[in-house]
């Protein structure tokens, strides 16, 4: 259940609140809004207990949550929840954030090159992987521990964002201090130790759907992250494998207005795998846009021919030069700011 407290509520008051779910056996997740806050209650049989909490000073109502997903339901912040990426950016509010660049770090000229171009095209965050999951050993595994030093280099030259894949809790450690976004990828949606990890970290983490995962799937693997605490989660809709071939997954556009119905959490759209070729990636940007999208991920490199991984579905720089000034007119018009 959600205990919703009076507006304007003395800390004095939320904390004897807080304090009580802890006296009755419960977990106390308290959420600071700006006007509200909401101290989401996760435990067994809280049910019992409703009448206790709600004859309390400041309290407002409660509002009992029967889903599965207890702290990601839509009913713990009914507002919507804007999650703070670091250097004055936010996604989940009225701007659209573009993260973009390789899937793989592969050099520092490389990634530096890449850095400055998505920068100056108006990316806020910079994508690139040293960690990558592979189908088959034998690709390339991504440069691993010797692509930090490569991390730090390009955020002391270019000061932007950074997100990268972590695969396991030891690349949660290893990337804590250069790293600004944990990606959870589609084949670590329900590595719940992983999951659990990254919640015990205060820095964003953006978690992908599985291939085969439903809504319901995601929002729990986001409850991995939340019920430890760390409130800073967003969805990430990149397409799910159906019977068609002419790309490479299926984008669910309408996976976007229903996990915002669904959750009060920021929801992204990656249409570059979904897409798995870069033609129709502009148009998969403008229907995410067009179905309420905070964020894209789009991929981009400077040689997709000679990229060593997932070339075959980036964007060179012209082709995302472009598309950032297609995508204003879709975005002004959806009354977000790009």
């Amino acid at each position: 259940m959600v205990i919703i407290m009076d507006t304007g509520a003395a800390a004095d008051i939320i904390q004897a609140v807080i304090d009580k779910v802890s006296e009755l056996g419960f977990t106390p997740h308290p959420i600071y809004g700006v006007e509200k806050t909401v101290v989401a209650v996760i435990g067994d049989k809280t049910q019992e207990k409703i009448e206790v909490l709600r004859t309390m000073p400041g309290v407002e109502r409660i509002v009992p949550i029967l889903q599965p997903f207890k702290l990601a339901a839509r009913d713990v912040a009914p507002q919507g929840t804007e999650v703070d990426l670091g250097r004055g950016v936010t996604i989940g509010g009225q701007s659209l954030v573009m993260m973009a660049g390789p899937c793989a770090i592969e050099s520092a000229e490389q990634y530096v090159a890449i850095g400055r171009y998505v920068r100056s095209a108006g990316a806020k965050v910079l994508r690139g992987g040293i960690y990558k999951p592979r189908t088959s050993p034998h690709d390339f595994q991504g440069l691993r521990e010797d692509g930090i030093p490569l991390m730090r280099q390009i955020k002391e030259e270019l000061d932007i964002l950074l997100i990268s894949e972590v695969l396991d809790p030891r690349g949660v450690e290893l990337l804590a201090d250069v790293v600004d976004i944990f990606q959870i990828g589609t084949r670590n949606m329900q590595n719940f130790s992983l999951l659990t990890e990254c919640g015990r970290t205060e820095k964003p983490v953006v978690i992908k759907r599985g291939m085969c995962a439903t809504l319901d799937d995601l929002l729990k693997a986001a409850e991995y992250v939340l019920v430890e605490g760390n409130n800073r989660v967003i969805l990430c809709e990149r397409g799910i494998r159906t019977f068609e071939t002419q790309y490479r997954n299926t984008l669910d556009i309408s996976a976007v207005p229903t996990l915002k119905r669904m959750s009060h959490l920021p929801v992204m759209v990656d249409p570059s795998h979904s897409a798995g070729r870069p033609d129709i990636v502009p148009a998969l940007c403008k229907a995410a846009i067009a179905a309420g999208a905070d964020g894209l991920l789009v991929e981009t490199h400077l040689d997709p021919q000679g990229a060593l991984v997932d070339g075959d579905q980036a964007l060179d720089a012209p082709a995302f030069e472009r598309l950032m000034r297609e995508l204003e007119p879709f975005a002004h018009a959806a009354g977000r700011p790009l």
